[in-house]
């Protein structure tokens, strides 16, 4: 994720917590297909996440850690969630996302994030 600067926030408003304070976007075709190839985990800490859009699945051939994903439709809703998912898996299509969130492991269940949540994607604050 070296070559992406984070520049926007994940904040979940029904839980008022932040999912990543580091959050770089993946929007074109070879940042969308690169995604966290190539991170190591401890570069993956608590605080990052990558926003993959458009986006409707993800997998983690090649990656050598495991992440959670969070599935949002066009209005920053949570539809689908992943816990954990582990290396050199397929996670499931979810028609009605149009992004997803990648975040360290246990992200979701730390921050008590669940189905129906507002996620507000905001641009980072500097200084």
């Amino acid at each position: 994720m070296a070559a992406l600067t984070p520049q926007f926030q994940a904040y979940n408003q029904t839980r008022q917590r932040y999912l990543a304070t580091d959050l770089s976007l993946a929007r074109t075709h070879w940042t969308r297909l690169r995604g966290l190839l190539g991170t190591r985990e401890g570069d993956f800490g608590n605080g990052r996440g990558l926003w993959i859009r458009p986006c409707k699945g993800v997998h983690t051939l090649a990656m050598r850690f495991p992440i959670d994903v969070v599935y949002l439709d066009c209005a920053g809703r949570v539809v689908h969630l992943e816990h954990n998912l582990q290396p050199w898996r397929f996670s499931p299509v979810r028609l009605q996302a149009t992004s997803v969130l990648e975040l360290p492991s246990h992200t979701v269940a730390r921050t008590e994030t669940a189905l129906g949540d507002d996620i507000e994607i905001k641009v980072k604050e500097t200084g």
